[in-house]
């Protein structure tokens, strides 16, 4: 079963009251490119995430969210020196925090700091087709020339919302060696 297998770099979500203070009242998210998942988007827009230990610049997602999440690989959480764990997007409690600065203004925020738990986004009837269902826990095989892997713990996420795509991080793209988009194999 083959899947499109996407690197998704360090992102921030934000709300639209942390849009207003980073960017000022009024602002509005601009989409730079559309995203393989419907609706959401690149933003032009970009923000400094700070930790204790160093700053990195980020990009923004859109649309706003109803909470503010920060997803990094684990050497940009090192580069900051926050420690967050491995999570599924939205799932925040507990997670530490860190400030976001815009150019009109700063963000502290007190959790939603995570590293983003390996996942296959499929909607009902891709995964009906795939034999697959919402939170079953797959691996895949990947992989470049001489840097082939098996990534365990991949979580299936189902919702009408979503289009068929895995998406990893940059430190576990660099593992596999993969440049761009590739296909996997699910191996269920």
């Amino acid at each position: 079963m083959k899947i499109l297998v996407e690197t998704s770099a360090r992102h921030v979500h934000v709300t639209a009251e942390a849009l207003a203070t980073l960017f000022g009242e009024g602002a509005s998210l601009t989409n730079k490119k559309d995203l393989s998942q419907p609706g959401q988007f690149l933003c032009y827009e970009k923000v400094t995430v700070v930790g204790p230990k160093g700053e990195l610049a980020c990009s923004i997602l859109g649309p706003e969210r109803p909470e503010c999440q920060v997803e990094l690989s684990f050497t940009d959480a090192r580069k900051l020196g926050i420690v967050p764990p491995v999570r599924e997007s939205g799932d925040l409690a507990g997670t530490p925090g860190c400030k976001i600065v815009g150019p009109k203004g700063e963000v502290e925020i007190d959790h939603g700091v995570i590293v983003a738990k390996r996942h296959i986004h499929f909607d009902p009837k891709t995964a009906e087709e795939y034999g697959l269902k919402d939170k079953q826990v797959v691996s895949v095989a990947v992989g470049g020339e001489g840097r082939k892997l098996v990534f365990g713990d991949v979580v299936i996420r189902v919702s009408p919302k979503f289009a068929p795509a895995m998406h990893i991080d940059t430190d576990e793209a660099n593992a596999a060696c993969i440049a761009g988009n590739v296909d996997g194999d699910i191996l269920a």
